[in-house]
């Protein structure tokens, strides 16, 4: 899947940044690792791409830790200014390492977490989903592995209202149809365009639903609803809509920023042109915003208790 090798280039990439940084300010007064979230955490990066980042350091004794926080606040900002640099640009939402909210003490991810899981509230839930799809890319992986340990046995406990918030995330973006299921678009200068992203989106986050209330250490969406079929939560039916839809979408994602790059000469993004499209291409992206808005009622059912 091409997503997947441009995540791996980004992975080397930022590698190689914090190699440098290391080299250039000195090496790290603690054991740290470095997180992607995100898309890149999913490894479903595309052409258009931001940053989505964090750090995670060991606890040390209280004499350090001003200094450690400090090293690791100063090595983040480097990194992320020198990937926006070189074309991975800031989050703009600021999720990103550099925002000393994400770099922090094992003990105290482990602290923000339980209070995500433990004492939910629905603006949390929409804003920091995207923080149970973290995957380490640098540093000390026995770090990210205590963490994801930690918050397994804490979805363990039934915690209804969690998984209800979250649920009610991936119902926040609806399908792009209008009322008499054609393409909902927006004008964007001239153009009527629709945004692919968020049409993909609700895929996206209610295989993350199914994938943490069934507790599987699994990011990639691909890979959660192989997985999540193999186990009996979707039928082999669900599972080959729900593939084919989810591809279908990556893949014209992909081509329209390639050919805004080739062709437009432009920075690629996530909207599409329906004056671009053709007239299967239109029948069969309704045909699976159809499909996404059958399985959002699957999980409204199911998660929130309503119809």
């Amino acid at each position: 899947m091409a997503s997947q090798v441009i995540t791996t280039i980004a992975d080397t990439i930022t590698g190689k940044v914090i190699e440098k940084v290391i080299k250039q300010i000195g090496k790290p007064p603690a054991k740290f690792a470095f997180i992607v979230t995100g898309s890149e955490g999913r490894k479903e990066q595309t052409l258009s791409t931001d940053q989505d980042n964090g750090i995670i350091y060991e606890d040390k004794a209280n004499e350090q830790r001003e200094m450690v926080r400090e090293y690791f606040l100063d090595f983040a900002k480097k990194v992320s200014d020198d990937l926006n640099t070189i074309g991975f640009e800031y989050c703009k939402g600021n999720f990103m390492a550099s925002n000393p909210q994400w770099t922090h003490s094992l003990s105290h991810w482990k602290r923000n977490y339980n209070q995500w899981i433990e004492e939910p509230v629905p603006e949390t839930a929409m804003k920091l989903s995207t923080f149970f799809d973290f995957r380490f890319i640098y540093g000390e992986e026995t770090i990210v592995k205590e963490l994801k340990t930690f918050i397994k046995e804490k979805l363990v406990s039934p915690n209804h209202l969690f998984f209800a918030h979250i649920a009610k995330n991936a119902l926040q973006y609806e399908p792009p149809l209008t009322f008499l299921k054609r393409i909902k678009t927006q004008t964007i200068g001239k153009s009527e365009v629709f945004d692919i992203k968020t049409a993909m989106s609700p895929i996206v986050d209610l295989l993350r639903v199914y994938a943490l209330k069934n507790q599987l250490e699994i990011e990639n969406t691909g890979e959660r609803m192989k997985k999540l079929t193999e186990i009996g939560v979707f039928t082999q039916h669900q599972y080959n809509e729900m593939h084919q839809s989810y591809y279908y979408l990556m893949a014209l994602r992909l081509k329209n920023q390639a050919n805004q790059i080739n062709i437009d000469k432009k920075r690629p993004d996530n909207y599409i042109e329906i004056s671009k499209l053709t007239k299967i291409e239109r029948v069969t992206l309704i045909e699976i915003f159809k499909t996404i808005a059958n399985f959002q009622l699957g999980i409204k059912v199911k998660f929130t208790g309503s119809f």
